[in-house]
């Protein structure tokens, strides 16, 4: 269990031991948190987002090193930009401190058994997001060019366009400043621009590219049709 505040921390390992659960360690930074999650190989960790050094960036980094460890975020953010960060870096479930500590312990069995855990709410702007990903997801070029981009694809694209530098872009996604760089360079091939400059023009033109959100689809043959299939 990682989080800054040591009364919450009492409180939330009081109610976990009363459910069953052993608390193996308890620690105050993302950097200990880690570092705890090697040591002790835990089931489950339970992570402050906003703890010293970036809970999102020790949930990343005990995904990757420990995959068989469930990670869950505990926090007072409710804000997307927390919330997909964290299910970007692997986290099994997002859960807000106002909860009934009785139900965070049912919520955590749940998430050992191998359910995911989100308030209600959350589910809402998750299932919103998916499906604004799913609409957004093929990006038609004037001149008949389709393209689909994966999603981190998108991710990326989105991010380049609001004029973060490779680093910060990195940053934001959790990943390598290389990861970036190789997701602009498949983007730009597969959208037929000579590099990521005339890339960012394109996507700064006032006339908004079409996307399948504006009901276009393509056929296998490339041919524009409505959404009447004329």
């Amino acid at each position: 269990m990682a989080d800054d505040h040591p009364p919450l921390r009492a409180s939330v390992r009081r109610a976990l031991e009363e459910h069953g659960f052993e608390v193996c360690a308890e620690v105050a930074t993302a950097a200990d948190s880690v570092a705890a999650a090697e040591r002790e190989r835990p089931e489950l960790c339970l992570l402050d987002v906003h703890m010293p050094g970036n809970g999102v960036a020790a949930a990343a980094q005990i995904a990757a090193r420990l995959p068989e460890t469930a990670i869950v975020m505990l926090t007072v953010s409710d804000c997307d930009d927390d919330l997909f960060a964290a299910l970007r870096a692997g986290v099994h479930g997002y859960l807000l401190k106002d909860m009934d500590p009785a139900r965070l312990a049912l919520a955590l069995e749940g998430v050992l058994a191998g359910e995911a855990a989100l308030p209600r709410a959350l589910v809402a702007r998750v299932l919103e997001e998916f499906r604004a990903g799913r609409r957004r997801r093929r990006l038609l070029l004037p001149g008949g060019r389709g393209s689909t981009l994966t999603a981190r694809e998108w991710e990326t694209l989105e991010l380049l366009a609001e004029g973060l530098t490779t680093a910060e872009a990195a940053e934001r996604l959790l990943v390598a400043p290389v990861t970036v760089r190789r997701h602009a360079a498949s983007i730009v091939k597969k959208l037929h621009v000579p590099d990521r400059r005339s890339l960012l023009r394109l996507l700064r033109e006032p006339e908004r590219l079409p996307t399948e959100e504006d009901g276009i689809a393509y056929s296998s043959a490339g041919r524009a049709r409505g959404p009447d299939g004329s």
